[in-house]
C-alpha cells in the first residue's frame, strides 16, 4: 500500500490510499477520484515528506541521553573488571587511592557490597549491552 496527500482543483488537502503508483494513475485517468469535500473530480498529487522506515538498531533519544551519561561516568574510571567487589571494598576500607572503577560484580558481591555499605552505582543497561 502506498499513501498519497492529494489535492483539487479548489486547493482541499486529502489522503488517498493505493495499491500503488500504477493504481493511482489509473484511478485519476478513468475519473474515479474525486475530492471528498467539494466532489471535483480535478485531483493531483500535492507535495508531502517522505516516509523513511528505519532499520536496525532504534536510537530514540532516551538511548542517547542515557549512552552520553554513562560515557561521562567511564572517561575518568579504570575499568577493573572482574575484580569489582574487591577494588571497590579496596578503596571503601582505604587500602587504595580513592578512584573511579567500573566493572562487573555477581548479584551476591553486589548485595554484600550494598551490606558492607560500599558506595556504588549500576551503570545504565544499553541496547548493545544485551548481544
Amino acid at each position: 500500500m502506498i499513501r498519497y496527500r492529494l489535492k483539487c482543483g479548489k486547493s482541499h488537502e486529502f489522503d488517498g490510499w493505493f495499491a500503488d503508483s500504477g493504481a493511482f494513475e489509473k484511478q485519476v485517468n478513468q475519473g474515479q477520484l474525486s475530492c471528498p469535500r467539494c466532489g471535483s473530480a480535478k485531483v493531483a498529487k500535492a507535495p508531502m515528506a517522505p516516509g523513511i522506515a528505519r532499520s536496525g538498531l532504534r536510537r530514540d533519544r532516551g538511548t542517547e541521553v542515557l549512552r552520553q551519561a554513562r560515557n561521562e561516568m567511564l572517561k575518568d574510571a579504570d575499568n577493573v573488571g572482574d575484580e569489582f567487589a574487591r577494588e571497590a571494598r579496596k578503596i571503601h576500607y582505604k587500602d587504595a587511592e580513592p578512584r573511579g572503577i567500573y566493572g562487573r560484580a555477581t548479584d551476591d558481591e553486589a548485595k554484600a557490597l550494598r551490606e558492607e555499605g560500599v558506595d556504588f552505582h549500576p551503570l545504565p543497561a544499553l541496547p548493545e549491552d544485551q548481544n
